[in-house]
């Protein structure tokens, strides 16, 4: 079974998600937007400086170990736009990307991709990128509405489309160390709580293309971790449809002798969720994490139960914010 190498350092730069919060305190290891918009040269505040918040994720994760720096980039958000405004407003080097994970196939995750592998390739001279995709990802979903009529989603581009742009796709539903093993990739995530539920309602085309069957597991999500020398295993999970203690649960076993001390992303505990905010709060105890970094699909009564219990190791995530260990 694979298992990422240590690293020195991780540093992880929000690129997009659903919250902007430039006046909450933070820890010593968390930076918020402003300072690096006045690292880049803003002289006068102004709209036309500051990132954007959209329903969605993205996180450019860098880690070093030696002499070796890898930069992954899991997920892309909803929307052009708002990817390349952010990426702008940050002054990230998109050149800088050594491969992408798209954590599961829907479209607030994957909005922006055949623009971020343009973006790479302009800034790397052109390079292939790995590119990290489940092969259940790429199927027509949609939502059941209570009338009886689907609501589509826009689809995940297909492997064609981003090899035509640059990705070389790698397809796999078993785990990964990727990128000088320095990340980890899950394989499909088992569902062994009793509280989590999925995603109900939600449907995917059947493989003739003619109808439509239930797809309320989302097998095709998966999460990355890195393992931080002296701290242990951070785990990032875009949206938790699989249950964010099903991922921890997964990855505690498969790193059964590195403590886990940190989880980021979206926990999908809003709307129909919140009603198991309460069972997931005292699912996370065990773990004994010293950061809950809770952004996109978390919902506020979630973070509000989150901090309630644990506290300063709630540290939300927010667009432009920098997490560093």
């Amino acid at each position: 079974m694979p298992k990422p190498n240590a690293v020195d350092r991780v540093e992880i730069l929000v690129l997009v998600d659903n919250a902007t919060d430039n006046l909450s305190t933070v820890p010593a290891y968390v930076e918020n937007e402003l300072p690096r918009l006045v690292q880049r040269g803003m002289r006068r505040m102004s709209g036309r400086c500051l990132c954007c918040a959209a329903h969605g994720l993205s996180l450019a994760i860098t880690a070093w170990r030696g002499a070796t720096e890898r930069t992954l980039l899991f997920d892309t958000g909803p929307d052009v736009a708002v990817f390349e405004r952010n990426v702008d407003r940050l002054a990230f080097d998109m050149g800088r990307v050594d491969g992408i994970v798209l954590s599961h196939g829907h479209w607030d995750h994957c909005g922006a991709m055949l623009r971020a592998l343009e973006m790479i390739q302009l800034g790397n001279g052109g390079h292939a990128i790995p590119t990290y995709m489940h092969p259940g990802m790429y199927r027509t979903r949609a939502i059941r509405m209570p009338d009886g009529a689907m609501r589509l989603f826009d689809d995940v581009p297909t492997a064609d489309m981003l090899e035509q742009q640059g990705a070389q796709v790698v397809h796999a539903t078993t785990p990964l160390a990727v990128l000088d093993g320095l990340f980890y990739v899950s394989g499909e995530i088992p569902r062994v709580t009793a509280f989590e539920p999925g995603m109900p309602g939600q449907f995917r085309r059947t493989d003739d293309g003619q109808g439509w069957e239930p797809d309320t597991l989302l097998l095709d999500e998966r999460f990355v971790a890195v393992h931080v020398k002296d701290k242990g295993v951070i785990v990032f999970t875009a949206c938790s449809h699989a249950g964010v203690v099903n991922v921890l649960l997964h990855a505690r076993e498969r790193f059964a002798d590195v403590p886990l001390f940190g989880v980021m992303g979206g926990f999908h505990l809003a709307g129909p969720n919140e009603r198991i905010i309460p069972d997931t709060v005292e699912a996370m105890r065990p773990f004994r994490l010293t950061t809950i970094a809770a952004g996109h699909c978390t919902g506020w009564r979630a973070t509000g139960a989150l901090a309630a219990a644990f506290g300063d190791a709630v540290v939300p995530s927010a667009v432009g914010k920098i997490y560093r260990f």
